[in-house]
């Protein structure tokens, strides 16, 4: 089978393997797409703080049930969408139900060997049908499920004000589930472009640019108040600092972002306001099913966000070509 693999940043390789032989409790699956999400960037770039090469990357999948155990759920020929956060189930975290920030988590395409390839054998209780959605909307589930679970840390009510900073992918999956909840939502970015897009596709309600009145225009949107609920998406330290100034009193930030560095900041600012500051990592299955729940019901521009395609076999040579901004992508999903 065809496997491209990421041997170390800036190097993919396109080589054949042998198929997977699958174990007991485990699904055999044909891997049919795969979103290219900024986690996969990052490790071409090496700047993924959870990794070692070489690595399979790609978590954001969808694909065919080619074998399944006797007495599964699942069948041969069911399309199936997959929770890439492998848990242990036995954890403090997991006990809790928090099965995204499992003790012991292996991320496909991070901690184990992901979808960059045409088959793949998983333990059945990470793979789920994808009844009443296409292969493509089922690749887009986990980056919207990490946009969908942020939003539910958040406890967004309607007629909060939100600001989103930053308006890649995870940004505009954080924006299209505030708005869900009723929330009114601003954008924050550099690019001129995303929030173009963000105002045609997804009904923010208001789009600032970065530059040198943006703190202003924050103000004056909300009469001086700022924000009940900021979330930042940039993968940016400075911008993940900068964003505390913007939390209204009685606040709450949210970083869904991760990065290498420490973050600081002014503890009189944040007491005064007395601010929730919030980690969310990854999604459940209660927001996978959220996000299911609202592609069926027509919520979600799916084919607005998947703005590139590529094969599998054109992986090495093309996937550089994502990260020109120049290019606009949103979200580009292989197809194997």
């Amino acid at each position: 089978m065809l496997t491209v693999i990421c041997e170390t940043p800036g190097t993919l390789l396109a080589l054949e393997r042998s198929r997977p032989v699958r174990g007991d409790n485990e699904v055999l699956l044909r891997v049919r797409r795969v979103g290219v999400c900024g986690t996969d960037l990052h490790i071409f770039t090496g700047n993924q703080p959870f990794l070692a090469y070489p690595r399979v990357m790609g978590h954001e999948l969808s694909g065919v049930i080619e074998e399944a155990p006797e007495g599964s759920h699942l069948k041969a020929g069911d399309n199936v969408y997959v929770m890439p956060y492998l848990s242990c189930g036995k954890c403090i975290a997991c006990r809790r139900g928090k099965t995204n920030c499992c003790v012991n988590i292996q991320v496909l395409g991070v901690h184990r060997d992901g979808a960059f390839t045409e088959y793949l054998t998983l333990p059945e209780q990470f793979v789920h049908k994808a009844d009443g959605i296409t292969l493509d909307q089922a690749a887009m589930v986990e980056f919207l499920a990490i946009g969908a679970h942020a939003v539910r840390r958040s406890e967004i009510g309607g007629g909060e004000r939100v600001l989103v900073v930053g308006t890649g992918p995870i940004g505009m999956a954080a924006i299209t589930f505030a708005k869900l909840r009723g929330a009114n939502v601003t954008a924050l970015d550099t690019r001129a472009d995303r929030l173009a897009f963000c105002r045609e596709h997804l009904n923010v309600d208001a789009a600032v640019q970065i530059g040198e009145n943006d703190k202003a225009q924050l103000s004056a949107l909300t009469d001086g108040e700022f924000f009940d609920v900021v979330f930042d998406a940039t993968g940016n330290p400075k911008a993940m600092e900068r964003g505390f100034e913007f939390i209204a009193h009685g606040g709450k930030y949210v970083l869904v972002s991760v990065v290498r560095d420490t973050i600081t900041f002014s503890d009189p600012e944040f007491h005064k306001r007395e601010a929730t500051l919030l980690g969310s990592r990854n999604a459940t299955a209660e927001d996978f099913d959220t996000v299911v729940k609202a592609m069926r019901a027509g919520q979600i521009p799916d084919k607005a966000l998947n703005t590139h395609r590529l094969a599998l076999a054109d992986v090495p040579n093309g996937f550089s070509t994502l990260l020109d901004p120049s290019a606009g992508v949103v979200k580009a999903i292989v197809e194997c």
